[in-house]
């Protein structure tokens, strides 16, 4: 049990089960949370992503809870940082995401609480689609340097508000951002966060990103 600005947060590891293969998670729940935000990592990252997990420490100060789960085995990622196989296979990840938040709906102590999603990279396409899967379920998305373009043929579909955030100098990525934000009919914000980078490296960037993530799942999702 550790402390998050006076509020006790519960973290426990867990298994989700899809089919055969079983998805290893992280999951932190502030006392009194009433929303709860699941995280979907890009190419070649993870759950231990030094950069999701200041995000989702950020979130939890705010009393939300988070899960971050790896959408690819040990066994897949190994392959994967071989062949890129896995990667870009959005169908695949955004299937593993949507087991995820049936899981969450189902748990026990996450049952009842409203649902966020947070992706980066390829993650970001995973939980645009997921979104369009289990509109009851997913109330909100955040976009971190994503790639929503991978998920173009849903786009029109989502009905989840949506936050895109991009680094002001990843210009191919903001390009990308640009034209999928015109597809999407839902309530939808991009915000360009000067100066950064892919990563948002920058001194001062991934603050600023993980700040207008917690506003927006904040103003989104339900009481904490």
């Amino acid at each position: 049990m550790a402390s998050n600005l006076g509020r006790p947060v519960e973290d426990r590891s867990v298994h989700i089960p899809v089919g055969s293969t079983i998805l290893e998670g992280d999951l932190n729940i502030p006392a009194g949370a009433g929303a709860i935000v699941l995280f979907a990592h890009g190419s070649g990252s993870s759950r231990h992503s030094t950069r999701n997990r200041f995000v989702a420490g950020t979130l939890r100060q705010a009393g939300l809870a988070t899960l971050l789960v790896d959408l690819l085995t040990d066994e897949e990622e190994r392959i994967d940082a071989r062949t890129r196989r896995y990667r870009f296979d959005i169908e695949m990840l955004a299937h593993r995401l949507v087991a995820a938040t049936d899981w969450l709906v189902k748990y026990p102590d996450t049952q009842g609480l409203d649902i966020g999603c947070f992706g980066s990279s390829t993650g970001a396409a995973a939980a645009l689609v997921a979104a369009k899967e289990r509109p009851e379920a997913i109330h909100s998305v955040v976009s971190r340097g994503g790639r929503p373009d991978l998920a173009a043929e849903v786009l029109g579909e989502v009905r989840a508000p949506t936050l895109l955030i991009v680094g002001g100098k990843d210009t191919s990525v903001l390009e990308l951002n640009e034209q999928a934000l015109m597809r999407m009919l839902t309530e939808k914000q991009l915000e360009i966060v000067p100066g950064a980078t892919h990563l948002f490296e920058e001194e001062g960037a991934l603050d600023k990103v993980a700040i207008l993530a917690r506003e927006w799942f904040v103003a989104h999702l339900g009481s904490t």
